[in-house]
């Protein structure tokens, strides 16, 4: 029989967390975290990292685990995750994978094969080279983007190593790495899995975000990157890209007002949860969730989910 694999995703701030919590309770599970920036140690306050008495006694993966000078994307994540789910799997538990980010969900659900390119070693030692000079990073981002657009699009700037793999992979098969992962995408699941989408009505799902970033700054955010400066990690790693921590260097660096920094956090947050909702609406056999739908009332969503569960659990058995 297939692996038993549990998900629940949704847009930032939907109310995952509260609810992963319950359901690991009740089928006896442990949660791995599908979020990139809670991943990072000292990254609290602006990642919505969850707390240890939040925790309530569920064992979490892939929180709080990384320095944020280190390196993380899709392929990192996955190999992680791996690692998480054999120790959930030899303790008798079920994982569940629980995080915003679509893209990751989807590697590992799919088992997409990031091992696409060898990497000719004097290419990218250029490639290597070239991100090392003065607007380096950006000129091997412009490169990328006439090759393989979707790749550019999806990949930052800053994240050299990820635009010299799609460069590599290029330059090694002449396809773009895009047409690779997307025919990844298309694999069957190896697991016996539920992919539950937890979603609101967008006004609503829009002022718990607005509260949320006010809630963050009234906890500390401000001093949280200001101490994260002084710690050495600066604006320029893929880590201080996130949400509620790039919008606020330039208010450390006097170029904006604070005001102007929470207006901008606020806003790109809502853009962030609306594109999180455009991929998910993508995906194959997601189970929606929708919170007015059960009267806003979590035990009635919880016990949905598990009745769900449990159907996908029997037609494995049949």
């Amino acid at each position: 029989m297939k692996r038993p694999l549990l998900i629940l995703t949704g847009p930032t701030a939907v109310g995952k967390t509260k609810l992963s919590i319950a359901l690991a309770k009740a089928v006896n599970g442990a949660v791995i975290s599908a979020d990139s920036m809670q991943i990072y140690r000292y990254m609290d306050i602006g990642s919505a990292k969850i707390r240890k008495d939040e925790m309530d006694g569920i064992r979490h993966y892939l929180v709080d685990v990384l320095d944020p000078r280190e390196e993380f994307h899709v392929a990192r994540f996955q190999e992680m995750a791996h690692e998480a789910m054999e120790e959930i799997y030899q303790n008798g538990q079920i994982p569940i994978v629980v995080g915003g980010t679509g893209f990751y969900i989807q590697a590992l659900l799919k088992e997409v094969d990031f091992s696409e390119s060898h990497g000719e070693l004097p290419f990218r030692r250029e490639l290597e080279r070239e991100a090392a000079s003065e607007g380096g990073p950006e000129r091997l981002h412009r490169r990328l983007s006439e090759v393989d657009p979707a790749s550019a699009y999806a990949i930052h700037p800053h994240n050299v190593k990820r635009v010299i793999r799609a460069l590599e992979y290029y330059e090694e098969t002449g396809r773009p790495i895009s047409e690779h992962n997307e025919e990844q995408k298309e694999k069957e699941p190896p697991y016996t899995f539920a992919y539950f989408v937890l979603n609101d009505e967008r006004e609503h799902l829009y002022r718990r975000i607005d509260q949320r970033v006010d809630d963050m700054i009234a906890e500390g955010l401000v001093d949280e990157v200001r101490r994260l400066r002084q710690m050495g990690y600066e604006s320029d790693l893929v880590s201080m890209q996130g949400l509620g921590y790039k919008e606020l260097f330039p208010y450390l660096d006097g170029e904006c007002t604070l005001e102007e920094a929470i207006y901008v956090i606020k806003r790109d947050t809502r853009h962030f949860a609306k594109r999180q909702l455009t991929w998910f609406r993508r995906e194959k056999d997601v189970i929606w969730l929708n919170k007015p739908e059960f009267n806003y009332d979590e035990d009635k969503i919880l016990k949905q989910m598990l009745s769900v569960w449990q159907e996908k659990r029997n037609e494995e058995s049949e």
